[in-house]
Order: C-alpha cells, then sequence, then structure tokens
C-alpha cells in the first residue's frame, strides 16, 4: 500500500473559536502505479486532501502511512526528504522562477537534494515531455503549455513515486489540456502513481479511480 488514511480529519481554527472541518473521517487506501482523480465542488476538501497526501499539511485526528510510514511520526528533515525525493508536485499555476530558463526551474529540486549530474538529469526530464529545443527558454518566452511540461519536467526529475497534480490544466485550451494529460498517461505506463485533483470531468476521466468529496466526506469512490 502506497497511500493509507485512516480516519483522516483536518479541522482548521479561523479565529475567535470558529471551526471549520475541511476533512472528516477519510478512510482511503492507494496502489503503487493507480491513477486516480479526485473531484468535488469548490470548498469539499480537494486540496486539502491533495495537501495531507503531499505532506504539505498536518492532520488534526487519524493517521496517514506512505509508504508503510507514519507520517506524523516523522520529523521535519524526513519530511523534506519525502516532498523532495518521492512526490511530484504540479499546479494550476505552474509555479516556475521567470528569472531562471526552463533547464534551472527543472534543476531546482536536484540542488536541493544536493543531486550529482542534476543538469543532465534534467535535460533527460525535459526531453520527457517533448521540451528539447526549449530549455534555455525563460518561463515569459514559453506558452502556457510549454510551462506546464516544464512544471511537469521538475517534478518527475527526481523520480518520485508520485505525482499530486492539482488542477493542472486549469489555466489550458482543451488541445493543450489533452497533450498535458497524454504525458500524465505516460508517466503511469513507467511505474508513476498519478493522483490528480481536477472539476473538469473529461480530464477526470483520464484516470482510472474517480473519487468525489463533498463537504469534507467521500461520497463515491469507483474504478472505471
Amino acid at each position: 500500500m502506497l497511500v493509507k488514511l485512516e480516519n483522516v480529519t483536518k479541522i482548521y481554527v479561523m479565529g475567535k473559536g470558529i471551526e471549520v472541518s475541511a476533512l472528516k473521517n477519510i478512510n482511503l487506501n492507494i496502489e503503487r502505479n493507480e491513477y486516480i482523480a479526485i473531484m468535488g465542488a469548490s470548498g469539499s476538501g480537494k486540496s486539502t486532501l491533495m495537501n495531507i497526501i503531499g505532506c504539505l499539511d498536518t492532520v488534526t485526528s487519524g493517521k496517514y502511512y506512505l509508504d508503510g510510514n507514519e507520517v506524523e511520526k516523522l520529523d521535519d528533515n524526513e519530511l523534506a526528504v519525502i516532498r523532495n525525493k518521492k512526490i511530484g508536485f504540479v499546479f494550476q499555476t505552474f509555479n516556475l522562477l521567470s528569472f531562471m530558463t526552463a533547464l534551472e526551474n527543472v534543476q531546482l529540486p536536484l540542488l536541493y537534494g544536493k543531486e550529482k549530474n542534476s543538469k543532465e538529469k534534467a535535460k533527460i526530464a525535459l526531453e520527457k515531455v517533448g521540451l528539447k529545443d526549449r530549455m534555455n527558454h525563460k518561463p515569459t518566452e514559453l506558452s502556457g503549455g510549454q510551462r506546464q511540461r516544464v512544471a511537469i519536467a521538475r517534478a518527475i526529475v527526481s523520480e518520485p513515486s508520485i505525482i499530486l497534480a492539482d488542477e493542472p490544466t486549469g489555466n489550458l485550451d482543451s488541445k493543450v489540456s489533452e497533450e498535458i494529460m497524454n504525458i500524465f498517461s505516460e508517466l503511469r505506463k513507467q511505474g508513476t502513481t498519478i493522483i490528480l485533483v481536477t472539476h473538469e470531468k473529461d480530464i477526470a476521466e483520464y484516470a482510472d479511480r474517480i473519487i468525489i468529496l463533498k463537504d469534507g466526506q467521500i461520497i463515491n469512490d469507483y474504478n472505471k
């Protein structure tokens, strides 16, 4: 089991004693090499669930196991290693550094991890997403689809077990969205677990399993 959540609840305190339950008693198992889409209306808990799976946020109660390790028992250094090596993140807004080239942006996770041959590995990652001829371009010199490809290359450069993609096609037109989703499908074929948050049904259809959230609870979980 790659991801296991047991009775996970997440409560945010919003000041003056006001509490908001973002997740309520979530039980979820994800095997290696699954391709999952998480859907739900705004405020349903999609992003909170993704942040917990990505070790960007912590549970209020319950347990989260990643690759057999109870995440709440890991220290900050261990969590940093997981975020750098085991999980790749792709966001709707790309989150690229504008003053760096595509190659330099993709290199960043490797530099943080003090990896050897970071430039060569970054080049390979960019080639995988079809940007061999755009490596030395800065984000402002790239189209939205190309910028998202750079973001995907940055996410896969450390060869993570999991790709977490939060609305990765939200800023793209339908043709470019299809190209981006085909990249995720190819990564899945290569053994990567894909967990995708989306509100678009046609994007969710690329996944093999769809989880629907409402008011912080899983109301449907099915394989296509």
